[in-house]
């Protein structure tokens, strides 16, 4: 697959609407099924090793598949009801590695709005990809969310970011 930005570009907007309507299942099915595979938001400093140190979230995709099926329950009482969020990207920037693999690197907006809470909350940071073409779309090996304030006390996190 030829690089193209509007094609990737498209990608990312598909996959913050998908996360923003709690398209789980849809959401999900992006991710590359390769034992590789890794949703992270570390904690504290952006380059930290997960192995080693806290994360805020460092899941696989057997962990990601439990995080979101739990909150498909309905016992993440924390998004009972479900959080209102919506995404907005920009700054996106693309390359190709030599093993053929896409690495984005784009800035995001995240407002969050709670019922009975009158504020609403904005995260902010810089999303990290590694994609692997398929075909004329792609399937998400990393994503790695960098929260500017990830070293700071935060709310619970238990949507996806």
């Amino acid at each position: 697959m030829a690089l193209d930005y509007r094609t990737v570009e498209q990608f990312l907007f598909r996959e913050a609407r998908l996360a923003d309507e709690n398209a789980y299942d849809d959401w999900f099915a992006l991710w590359d099924d390769h034992e590789e595979s890794v949703y992270w938001v570390p904690c504290n400093h952006d380059d930290v090793d997960p192995e080693r140190e806290l994360s805020i979230i460092y899941d696989n995709m057997d962990r990601l598949n439990l995080r979101l099926k739990r909150v498909q329950t309905g016992m993440a009482w924390t998004q009972e009801p479900k959080s209102r969020v919506r995404r907005i990207i920009g700054n996106i920037e693309i390359s190709q590695t030599e093993d053929g693999m896409i690495e984005v690197g784009a800035n995001f907006q995240a407002t969050e709005v709670r019922v009975n809470v009158n504020t609403p909350f904005f995260w902010h940071g810089r999303y990290i990809y590694r994609l692997r073409p398929e075909g004329d779309d792609f399937r998400i090996r990393l994503k790695k969310v960098l929260l500017l304030n990830n070293d700071q006390e935060m709310t619970q996190l238990t949507f996806l970011v």
